[in-house]
């Protein structure tokens, strides 16, 4: 009996993980596909520069003395744009502090990591039979501090790269 609440604790452990690792994972990437939805408007940039040399280019043109008021008119519309550009790159600057969101979460996954790390190390996160795993046993039981007879302890840190790889996999299919 209290062998069987063990490994269900275990095993509980091992999705608890995963969870905290996939959680993290999400919110990265959808903070990233979030920013990707916004990024668009980088050609906003190049058109408003376009469209301000055009417009000077014309102005330049017409130095007659009978052209004047149409270059001075094609001059206000010129510095309208620049103006227009001066706020779209003050917006793309707001926009970059978005990234202190993702340092923020760089650094919890680090905290983490290295929290889940110091919980279960030398404890097994879950047992795997012998079988699933034949030739990547020793692999998986690193640092995990024993072994059993027809079954294999997963450590810690071997659990971790596989739920890091795993959730990554999954994040990638669902937000691309």
């Amino acid at each position: 009996m209290e062998e069987t609440l063990n490994e269900r604790g275990k095993s509980f452990a091992a999705i608890v993980v995963f969870v905290i690792v996939f959680l993290l994972h999400f919110v990265t990437k959808y903070l990233e596909s979030h920013k990707r939805k916004k990024g668009p408007d980088g050609n906003l940039d190049v058109e408003l520069r376009e469209q301000i040399k055009q417009l000077l280019k014309e102005a330049s043109s017409l130095s007659q003395p009978s052209t004047f008021a149409q270059a001075a008119k094609l001059r206000r519309m010129a510095a309208a744009k620049e103006k227009e550009l001066a706020k779209y790159l003050e917006m793309q600057k707001k926009e970059m502090s978005f990234g202190s969101c993702e340092k923020l979460i760089m650094i919890s996954k680090i905290v983490s990591y290295i929290v889940l790390i110091i919980w279960f190390w030398k404890i097994p996160v879950t047992t795997i039979s012998d079988q699933l795993v034949q030739p990547f046993g020793k692999l998986l039981s690193w640092r995990s501090g024993r072994s059993l007879k027809d079954h294999v302890v997963v450590g810690i840190i071997p659990w971790l790269v596989v739920s890091t790889r795993v959730s990554k996999f999954i994040c990638r299919k669902v937000f691309d």
